[in-house]
């Protein structure tokens, strides 16, 4: 089992910058893929970026493309999701998630949130206008 705790979240007006980090526990995250997704009031849980388990490669929404970056400690047992620019429209709880997955490339699966075993509890980013 891995248990996954988000922290990082917070209030920060538009435009400002954010990292997010995931601290896994339980098992070593070296052989798992680790993904970030969010999801907003009233809405279904979407897909934001993905990261294998070397942290080498990684898998991205194009709606983020560019603002966003994941990174991987396999050291430290660690997830991060760094953010730039934010909106209000970015403003959601953030989740992480791991799934057992010791191969290089990424693919779509990646983007649907089933395919994840492992969730964390999730982390409030509140972006004021």
């Amino acid at each position: 089992q891995v248990q996954l705790v988000e922290s990082g979240g917070g209030v920060v007006q538009a435009g400002a910058s954010l990292r997010l980090s995931c601290a896994a526990s339980g098992r070593s995250i070296g052989d798992y893929a680790m993904g970030w997704f969010r999801q907003a009031p009233g809405k279904e849980r979407h897909f934001l970026a993905a990261i294998d388990w070397s942290g080498g490669n990684t898998y991205y929404a194009d709606s983020v493309k560019g603002r966003l970056s994941i990174s991987k400690d396999n050291a430290k047992n660690a997830l991060y999701l760094q953010m730039a620019s934010l909106k209000p429209d970015d403003t959601a709880v953030y989740y992480c998630a791991a799934e057992f997955y010791p191969e290089d490339r990424l693919s779509s699966w990646v983007e649907k949130s089933y395919e994840w075993d492992y969730w964390g509890k999730g982390t409030q980013v509140t972006v004021a206008s």
